[in-house]
């Protein structure tokens, strides 16, 4: 291994740049680096610098902030044996005993504050109860009931005799208050699982569809019926979602994968198809060369991770293969074998030519909303625990070219956020800070006090499109938007970004500290979200986008 002395950043090698090559992504990797469990690989040059009053200096560029954050981004010629290092070093009982302790002090704090609002709820049940039998004892007597008493059964004027619709417009007081707000203004929603039901929710174990449903597909079909697809109004029919029968041609159309023109688009498929078959013969059976080990070797990691049980560190394992298996780690569908395959020759095949970038760690969760939709061309039941093994070869292969290319499509209009440095995620996260400042002061001042960088929980963000953050059924229907949004990943989406953060104000305002704040932005409350969450989630981002777009100065101080 080569001395520290000898040792420079990654960007100032001299190494010739091989196509393909796997790029380190920052803040994506996880486990989080731990200079507890790693600090045989901490380098001494490699502390923060300090300000003459004997504070940390605060990073004001990506670059400083990458300097005094992990090595584990320098990792260069030497990764194999790095990783091995750290797999010899890491104790898995020791890292989970770390992490949960953690979880385990926040979850305190938090089950000490539900305890006291408990309590507190007991206690005015109990005067409540105790109100009613003097009521009836005053019935009994004969007596009249006296205004204050009649009045003591009405709501009480939380809200200044306005009905709380949602927490976030109830006056914020104490966490007492605020756990009885919670408890009276929120709606009982049905339970819909963590992973199940990735189909449209009203699809999905539900009665047959709404009229205005049957409308609104009507109204697609028509569209999609004629020799020339209007896309002008195929992109204002999708905006506000996509009916599910109809999905998989409407996304392939609004991509630019398919051309409008109704006769030429069995020729292009079939065209594409055997296009993408072709880089598949030519430059698969290479990913085990010296050159693009390391791209795959990444891909074969990320993908197996998307199991639960592959999430400790396999310095064996080769790159493209690793995040496959984060990929949605607890829907069973990625766990096939199978389909695990198919994302490992899609992530290759595309990191190979685009050389500019490379695989980047991140690249693998695109794929899976075009798989998902696409497989729904073949089967009419719930896709979660379907062996897609039991596909025909030819659906199977069908369904694979297309997602490759409509994610190529995607990808194309937001390479610079995977290209070196990752300028285009730098750009919008810059701009998602300046916006908050505009639009809640009061959340950007509140995690500017407790010290919360943007880059800290927004690089996730622009990486992986909110796809972290939401469930799958969400972001497929954010995409129909994205895909009828002109240039709806690349720059409605610091919109939609900008509303989601704002969506949680009242939770963000709650949290006094930095601990918090992160868990709660790294972790939001999402699981239960349905179209009408998101809905009402692009619809504010459409405001703003309105407002904001074409005034950029508006936002800028």
């Amino acid at each position: 291994m080569s001395t520290d002395g000898n040792k420079k950043q990654f960007w100032k090698r001299n190494t010739a740049k091989v196509p393909g090559s796997i790029q380190h992504v920052y803040g994506a990797q996880h486990p989080p680096f731990d200079p507890l469990l790693h600090a045989n690989l901490i380098k001494a040059g490699n502390k923060p610098q300090m300000t003459p009053g004997g504070k940390p200096k605060k990073a004001t560029t990506f670059q400083e902030f990458e300097s005094i954050t992990s090595d584990a981004w320098e990792v260069g010629d030497d990764d194999d044996e790095l990783l091995a290092m750290a797999a010899q070093n890491l104790n898995t009982e020791v890292v989970m005993e770390t992490a949960n302790k953690v979880i385990e002090n926040h979850s305190k704090q938090q089950e000490k504050q539900r305890q006291d609002d408990a309590d507190a709820s007991e206690l005015e049940d109990r005067e409540e109860e105790a109100h009613e039998e003097e009521v009836e004892e005053q019935w009994e007597e004969g007596e009249e009931l006296t205004p204050e008493v009649s009045f003591a059964c009405e709501p009480s004027p939380l809200s200044d005799g306005r009905l709380v619709k949602s927490l976030s417009e109830a006056p914020i007081g104490s966490p007492k208050d605020a756990s009885l707000h919670r408890q009276q203004s929120l709606p009982h929603r049905p339970t819909i699982p963590m992973v199940a039901r990735i189909a449209d929710q009203n699809t999905s174990g539900t009665p047959a569809m709404t009229e205005r449903e049957a409308s609104r597909l009507d109204k697609f079909k028509q569209v999609l019926a004629g020799p020339n697809t209007d896309l002008e109004e195929l992109r204002k029919l999708s905006w506000s979602g996509i009916p599910r029968q109809v999905r998989p041609i409407t996304w392939k159309l609004l991509s630019g994968y398919l051309p409008a023109n109704t006769e030429r688009r069995e020729s292009t498929l079939q065209r594409k198809r055997q296009e993408y078959f072709g880089f598949i013969e030519q430059y698969y059976d290479s990913r085990n060369d010296e050159h693009h080990q390391d791209t795959y070797r990444q891909i074969r990691i990320d993908i197996p991770r998307m199991s639960p049980e592959c999430l400790m560190l396999q310095p064996m394992v080769t790159e493209i293969h690793i995040d496959i298996p984060r990929t949605n780690p607890l829907i069973p569908l990625f766990q096939q074998a199978s389909v695990q395959e198919i994302f490992e020759r899609i992530l290759f095949i595309w990191a190979i030519r685009h050389p500019a970038s490379g695989y980047v760690q991140g690249i693998n969760d695109l794929v899976t909303p075009f798989f998902v939709v696409y497989v729904f061309e073949y089967i009419k039941e719930e896709v979660e625990n379907f062996d897609v093994s039991s596909l025909q070869e030819a659906a199977l292969r069908n369904i694979e070219a297309d997602s490759f290319w409509c994610m190529s499509k995607l990808l194309d209009g937001i390479q610079d956020n995977y290209t070196f440095a990752q300028p285009g995620i730098q750009r919008k996260v810059k701009a998602l800070e300046e916006l908050v400042s505009r639009i809640d002061e009061t959340v950007h001042v509140h995690m500017q006090q407790y010290e919360v960088e943007y880059l800290q929980f927004a690089f996730r963000w622009m990486n992986n499109l909110l796809m972290r953050e939401l469930p799958l059924r969400c972001t497929i229907r954010l995409w129909d938007t994205y895909q009828a949004e002109p240039e709806g990943f690349s720059h409605f989406h610091l919109y939609v970004c900008a509303a989601f953060l704002v969506r949680w104000r009242k939770e963000i305002l709650d949290e006094r500290d930095f601990q918090g704040l992160m868990i709660l932005l790294q972790n939001l409350p999402t699981m239960h979200w349905g179209n009408e969450e998101v809905s009402v989630l692009l619809a504010e981002a459409y405001r703003l986008k309105f407002a904001f777009a074409d005034a950029p100065n508006h936002y800028k101080r």
